[in-house]
Formats: structure tokens, C-alpha cells, sequence
């Protein structure tokens, strides 16, 4: 069974894995590890770390030179001094930052049980840090850091293009403003399996630069000094792959960043149903002849999807002609629609054949599955 790896550090003792129902297992490490540094450097040697454009009174600093497309070392060190090293109670995780006056971006798993963190920056200077909202759906979250004058960079909102290069900057294991390099993979992506652990492993892009336990919330730029992504999970080799990490769109991230700086929340359509992965053993069980779809194994008490007409045991083979392959397909098309929409389902039940449509309404606040 293969495992995905969100990539906040944590302590080998705070672990936490959850399984997976499908074909991988999702390990989801919510919390860092600030045991876990990097060994010192030899004597008399020192770090070529970037130069910050804040300085540590918050001032702003002369803007660093511009980069030429493509040129990765120049790019990592205009961008280093707008990523962060985010540190909870227990462990450590990357943020970028969001606006000039200290608002951090970041991932909810990173910061999750905490309220105040502390903030690192590639200066060397750390500040305390509030987290100010969080929004477990996308796992994203904002942390506003005691910090005015930072280099806010340039969110790009259109999706990168397969092949385009991409570097990854954070602080993998430990190792603060550390960068890799490699190109975007694929766009769209959903992690197999994981829609019975987290809401928020859908629709991400994929990419071969190296990521680790750590790049949790950090950035992932263009080749023109961009964000495009915010990193959110890998699959490690030891599940046979190889260099398979994945970001949240850029898109998306300022987008949920907004609405959690309006009022505290985020909004998103909510069906009222647990999806699940129909397998041939499931369909028999079932009698059923459907060999793709995406069975329903509990239904929400008064729900969108029980006001439809949809029931436990059914399998939904379709959302408005999209075909459901994976109960990961479903969520993906669900983070696409708003809070009123009404979205028609092809649905098998039994030797039926359904058309039933759900009015969809925002997902209660309690609820974050």
C-alpha cells in the first residue's frame, strides 16, 4: 500500500498516520519537528543566505536586482526574504508571505492546535506570530506575524503549464531557506485515496521538485519569481515513488486568503454525503453492473444530497456529464461549485437508472469533512 506524506516536520514521537480506504494511505503530519535542525557549519564558514529586502527595524530595504527568466539563483534569492519557517509547540513548517504588513500564508496542518507560533525569517530575525484564521477544507491558513515592511511577491493566478520549471522554497527537515528545482508535472491532480482522510488533496499541482517533511506551506515560484503554488503533500519513495510532490494552486490560495481576511471563513459547497471508492467487490454486494462511479456509504440527516433523493448504497456515476472515477473526482468538481448551485447526478441503484439534483448549500462551520 503506497503512503502520502503532508510535509509539516514532525516529531518521530507525535507521528500520526490515518489510513486511507482506497490504494494509498495518508500520513498526515500535522505537526513539526524543532529537534530535527540541520548540523552546524564548520568553523569559519558561513551561509550564503539571501539578502533580506526588510530590514530588522521593519523598514523597507533596496529592492534586490531584477532576475532574467530562468535564472535560478538569482530567483531564489529575491524570493527567499518573502518565505518563512513557521515553529508550534510541536515542530516547524514554511509560510510565504502575503502582505507587507506581516500576514503570513501557510498550511492549516502546520499551525493546527495552535494559536501563537513563532516566525523566522531568512535574515535570521524571529518574531512572535498569531494565527489569525484557518480554513481545514483547503488546509491553508493566515498567520500574522509582529513584522511590517516584508517583500510581498507577486501571486500568479493562472496555472503554470506542464513542462515550465519550478523551484520549491522552505524549510524541508529542519533546513531553513533551503530551494530545489524541477519542472511542473501535471495540473488537476488528486491524490488516490485520500478523500476518506481530508477534503483538501484534490485539484493540486504536481511537481518533481524535491519536497520533504517541512516545505509544509512554503512556496513554489515560476521561473519568473512567481507563486504558483502553496506546497501541500508528496508521496515518498518509500512508497516507489519518485519525486511525485504536489502544491495548491496559487489560484486557490489567494482566494481563500481573502475570504478568511473578510470575515474569519472560508465558504464552500457542501453535498452532505460520504463518498467512497466502488470496487467490483462492493458493486457485487451492491447488485449492481456499473463498473466506475462513486458509491455513497452514509448520507447527512436532512442534507442537500438526502433532500435529493440520493441514499446510502447508491453510486454515483456522473455530475453534470462529468464522469466520477474516484470519490476524489467528486470532491474535486464540489471545490468548483458555490453555495446555491443546483448540480445534477446520474445515479445507479440497483437495475435503476436516476437523474436526481442536489441544491448544494455552504458547508456548516463544524463540519470540515
Amino acid at each position: 500500500m503506497n503512503t502520502v506524506t503532508r510535509r509539516a516536520l514532525p516529531r518521530p514521537d507525535r507521528f500520526r498516520t490515518a489510513a486511507g480506504a482506497a490504494l494509498l494511505t495518508v500520513s498526515l503530519a500535522l505537526t513539526g519537528c524543532t529537534g530535527s535542525t540541520p548540523p552546524p557549519a564548520p568553523s569559519g564558514s558561513s551561509s550564503p543566505g539571501p539578502t533580506s529586502t526588510a530590514t530588522p527595524d521593519g523598514t523597507a530595504a533596496p529592492a534586490p536586482a531584477p532576475a532574467e527568466e530562468g535564472d535560478i539563483p538569482q530567483l531564489v534569492e529575491n524570493l527567499a526574504p518573502s518565505v518563512v519557517t513557521i515553529f508550534t509547540d510541536g515542530g516547524l513548517g514554511s509560510g510565504v508571505v502575503y502582505s507587507e504588513d506581516g500576514l503570513i500564508l501557510t498550511n492549516e496542518h502546520v499551525v493546527r492546535g495552535n494559536t501563537r507560533v513563532e516566525v523566522a525569517f531568512a535574515d535570521g530575525q524571529r518574531v512572535e506570530g498569531t494565527v489569525r484564521a484557518t480554513d481545514p477544507v483547503t488546509d491553508l491558513a493566515l498567520v500574522q506575524a509582529n513584522r511590517t515592511g516584508l517583500p510581498k511577491p507577486v501571486y500568479q493566478t493562472n496555472l503554470p503549464r506542464v513542462g515550465e520549471g519550478a523551484v520549491v522554497l522552505g524549510s524541508p527537515l529542519g533546513f531553513e531557506n533551503t530551494a530545489t528545482a524541477g519542472i511542473i508535472s501535471g495540473l488537476h491532480r488528486s491524490i488516490p485515496g485520500s478523500a476518506s482522510n481530508s477534503l483538501s488533496l484534490v485539484d493540486l499541482i504536481q511537481t518533481d521538485a524535491p519536497i520533504s517533511p517541512g516545505n509544509s506551506g512554503g512556496a513554489v515560484i515560476n521561473m519568473r519569481g512567481e507563486i504558483i503554488g502553496i506546497s501541500e503533500a508528496y508521496i515518498p519513495p518509500s512508497a516507489g515513488a519518485v519525486a511525485l510532490g504536489f502544491a495548491i494552486p496559487a489560484a486557490t490560495a489567494v482566494e481563500v486568503a481573502e475570504e478568511l481576511l473578510a470575515d474569519g471563513t472560508a465558504e464552500h459547497a457542501y453535498l452532505g454525503l460520504t463518498p467512497g471508492e466502488l470496487t467490483p467487490q462492493i458493486a457485487g454486494q451492491l447488485g449492481i453492473d456499473a463498473r466506475t462511479g462513486v458509491v455513497v456509504l452514509a448520507v447527512d440527516d436532512d442534507g442537500p444530497a438526502a433532500r435529493a433523493g440520493i441514499r446510502p448504497g447508491d453510486v454515483l456515476e456522473s455530475l453534470e456529464g462529468v464522469d466520477l472515477t474516484a470519490p476524489e473526482k467528486l470532491l474535486a468538481e464540489l471545490r468548483n461549485r458555490n453555495p446555491g448551485d443546483t448540480v445534477g447526478f446520474k445515479v445507479k441503484r440497483q437495475d435503476q437508472s436516476l437523474d436526481l439534483k442536489a441544491d448544494l448549500i455552504a458547508r456548516p462551520t463544524s463540519n470540515t469533512r
